[in-house]
């Protein structure tokens, strides 16, 4: 089977105060012209769909028309991040169109979703879908505590419903409750091979931080106790063949450790491929060197999991410049007149009319700052203490900010606001 994997549209986020739905919808676009174009049977969104859990109602609207849109062509495989609500993304999911499947209760994650080819008149083996929600320890840790998901009567229980067996929650730790719905996946591709249904091919959708993956400025905290990341290893030996990976904004691979599912039909060993599609737009400037994309997915009979990373199209470049304000407005600034920008004036003294000089220059500036050049004695930090004049601490303050000292009127402002200071303390 053909799948496409994103994830990461954080619909509804903003840039520096940038409206970014306009530009979120062309990729969506771009999402559609793919599943037409290349003969995709699935996409599966790894989480954070939303960008918070209340999103706003365009954001809600461009969501329903693209799930509608890709689900004329292939089935759709969703289930919430950090992000998002797990209950407001699910919200009616009973009844959403054939092949839409929102993935967002905590007890289904040992339950696939069953992908069929032949139900949508295509060619190709089944291939189970194992959609795990974003796992909060601290939420979860009592109600993925047994390894069946069931209380001590072995029915099903509600979410967070504490487990009627003696029993006590996992640890409050990310890797405690991935490794326990990993359990039960593995749990149930066992018992689906045992019972011999035809050929199928095992893919998890997860959110989560995976070690060995490189984070960005504008992922989430998710720490817990300190700790924030699950080792790539917890993955394995559970004969998945690829994991959909969300969270991290960046497209990579992860290496799953000393892993290898049993022996294929063709006698040869296949390990487990891990891997993060990024998110589709840049959401902070330590992703503007990024190169976003998302995974074109191929799954062989035997299992093999061959990765295409199809360039996802950029509304406008994330990019950074740095000199003195007459450089910046020169010819130095010419190939970045219409890039969103973060702007860097090294001039000794702040500029007059600094910001609005340079947002005349880039009408799409997202950050303007004076970062004069560092000398050894801006660095010397004083303290008003004994012996020292408060003055004088004030005027080093401004030399240390500004790269100058204070100019004349500056100076007067200086010493009125300091003589009424101490007059205030002295009447007090």
């Amino acid at each position: 089977m053909r799948i496409l994997h994103t994830s990461d549209w954080h619909l509804g986020r903003t840039l520096h105060g940038v409206d970014l739905l306009d530009h979120q919808a062309a990729y969506l676009d771009h999402l559609v012209d793919v599943v037409r174009s290349e003969g995709v049977g699935a996409v599966l969104v790894a989480g954070d769909v939303y960008d918070r859990a209340i999103p706003p109602v365009d954001a809600v609207n461009l969501l329903s028309d693209t799930v509608a849109r890709l689900a004329e062509h292939a089935d759709v495989v969703l289930t919430p991040g950090n992000h998002d609500s797990a209950i407001r993304l699910g919200f009616g999911a009973s009844l959403m169109r054939a092949g839409v499947h929102f993935r967002t209760r905590v007890p289904d994650v040992g339950t696939p979703v069953v992908l069929d080819p032949a139900e949508r008149g295509g060619s190709g083996g089944r291939v189970a879908v194992y959609a795990m929600p974003y796992l909060d320890p601290d939420a979860v840790r009592w109600e993925l505590a047994d390894g069946c998901g069931c209380g001590g009567d072995g029915e099903p229980r509600e979410v967070n419903q504490e487990p009627t067996s003696a029993k006590g929650p996992l640890p409050r730790s990310h890797e405690a409750v991935t490794a326990a719905a990993m359990r039960r996946v593995a749990a149930d591709v066992a018992r689906r091979r045992a019972g011999d249904g035809g050929p199928l091919r095992n893919v998890v959708v997860a959110h989560a931080f995976v070690v060995g993956g490189q984070a960005s400025e504008s992922e989430r905290d998710i720490r817990v106790g300190g700790v924030d990341s699950v080792p790539a290893g917890v993955f394995g030996g559970a004969g998945v063949d690829y994991v959909a990976l969300g969270h991290l904004h960046g497209p990579q691979t992860v290496t799953v450790p000393g892993v290898s599912r049993e022996t294929t039909g063709q006698g040869r060993e296949a390990a487990t491929t891990a891997r993060y599609s990024g998110s589709p737009l840049a959401y902070s400037f330590s992703e503007m060197h990024q190169k976003k994309s998302t995974v074109l997915l191929d799954l062989d009979a035997t299992g093999d999991a061959r990765t295409e990373l199809l360039p996802a199209p950029v509304p406008r470049r994330l990019a950074e410049v740095t000199g003195t304000l007459d450089d910046l407005l020169g010819a130095a600034g010419d190939p970045h007149t219409d890039d969103w920008l973060r702007v860097f004036v090294t001039d000794p003294a702040r500029p007059a009319e600094m910001y609005a000089r340079v947002r005349a220059r880039f009408p799409h500036a997202l950050q303007v700052q004076h970062r004069p050049p560092v000398t050894a004695e801006r660095e010397v930090i004083s303290v008003v203490g004994q012996g020292r004049d408060p003055l004088e601490v004030t005027h080093e303050f401004v030399q240390h900010v500004t790269g100058a000292g204070p100019d004349q009127a500056e100076a007067a402002a200086l010493r009125t606001a300091l003589e009424r200071a101490l007059a205030s303390e002295r009447s007090a």
